[in-house]
């Protein structure tokens, strides 16, 4: 037991160590965060020559599983319903639109021109659907162009996107783990995800944020962070137990935990938590990459990023357009939204790799495919 400590504790010193001189280098480029994590992960993984830094590659798949809970719980938490409501149809159409749009686009290439198996082009039709709402967010602010008409219509987009990627890849991952593809049982584990979802929201929004509420008033921020993590975890586990995506349990639950009154509070507290889990998740994914395999399939990766982005500019486009906005903001936000990749592509990537049915190759190339679109995502 002392051993296993020991190496635990080692693992997680020599990630955060080489995690932060990455990020600290990443920072020094103006290059994203994330970057610098799947470097650092990439550098001390057990697939990287001479020598693996990590004594222990199950503690690696622990800290990205309880990492993909933090992150998600957090995302969650910008997201209250109320917010989500006032989004409107027209951000629904768009969204919609362009999900199934790259999808589709996504799952012919990997059939037809990439020969990769059915649920290998599924996982990764969804990974290159989603566009990341944290680097999208960021760059329009660094740009001050947050309170543009064409960025509002933006976010709003992203975040229904959000919501269809999570479900979708809960239903996948019920779907891929029976290993049966019959239609009841395909309609079986959407009307799971579909009735976990609606349970949550409409019993979940009852009872959650008045509890948040109580124990803020008792002004014990260290309870409040526990009883916080409580909810997240606790939805996580429901998910799990019932067959659907972890990531999708703490997503809602941010979202449950948004509509307390005391949500600035908590969005707050939970930041630091999940900057730290943030950086173990991808650190982890990058360790997990096996990258003797990527320079196999660094020009698939370059075809399904031009794929993407030609089936998201377009989609988005033409359905902006559809809407009644103007050109100019249909462009814009076919440019904003057409930079696929960031956390939730790998979050999607790794859900295959959890259940076994996705090949080895599909992390890696994710990987790769989200460096390279969280690179360029600000110049476009």
């Amino acid at each position: 037991m002392v051993i296993e400590i020991g190496q635990i504790v080692q693992d997680f010193a020599v990630i955060m160590i080489v995690a932060s001189v990455m990020a600290l280098i990443s920072f020094k480029l103006k290059q994203p965060m994330v970057i610098g994590y799947i470097g650092a992960g990439i550098i001390i993984g057990p697939y990287t020559p001479p020598f693996s830094f990590i004594l222990n590659v199950e503690v690696l798949n622990l800290f990205a599983e309880i990492g993909i809970i933090l992150l998600l719980f957090v995302v969650g938490m910008e997201f209250p319903i109320e917010k989500l409501r006032k989004i409107g149809r027209k951000a629904f159409v768009i969204a919609i639109s362009e999900a199934f749009g790259t999808f589709s686009a996504g799952y012919l290439v990997g059939q037809v021109a990439l020969n990769f198996s059915f649920f290998d082009s599924l996982f990764l039709a969804l990974a290159i659907s989603v566009t990341s709402t944290v680097i999208v967010m960021r760059v329009l602010e660094e740009l001050n162009m947050i309170r543009d008409e064409a960025s509002l219509l933006i976010l709003g987009v992203a975040i229904i996107e959000d919501i269809i990627i999570i479900s979708l890849l809960a239903i996948l991952q019920s779907v891929g783990s029976t290993g049966n593809l019959s239609f009841i049982d395909i309609g079986f584990s959407i009307g799971i995800t579909i009735a976990f979802i609606a349970g949550v929201l409409l019993i979940g929004s009852k009872t959650v944020p008045k509890l948040v509420d109580y124990v803020s008033r008792t002004n014990q921020h260290d309870v409040l962070v526990v009883a916080m993590l409580g909810v997240a975890f606790g939805l996580a586990f429901v998910a799990y137990q019932i067959g659907i995506s972890v990531a999708a349990g703490a997503f809602f639950a941010g979202v449950l935990i948004a509509e307390s009154k005391s949500h600035s509070v908590t969005r707050v507290l939970a930041t630091p938590l999940r900057d730290m889990f943030a950086a173990l998740f991808f650190v982890s994914v990058g360790a997990l990459m096996d990258v003797t395999l990527l320079l196999l399939f660094i020009v698939p990766a370059l075809v399904l990023v031009a794929v993407s982005l030609a089936a998201k500019f377009f989609t988005v486009f033409l359905a902006t357009k559809y809407q009644g906005f103007s050109r100019l903001t249909s462009l814009r936000a076919g440019f904003g939204l057409s930079s696929s990749g960031g956390e939730l592509a790998l979050v999607v990537a790794k859900g295959g790799t959890d259940v076994g049915i996705t090949g080895s190759f599909l992390l890696p190339m994710v990987g790769a495919m989200t460096i390279i679109t969280t690179f360029i995502s600000p110049y476009v």
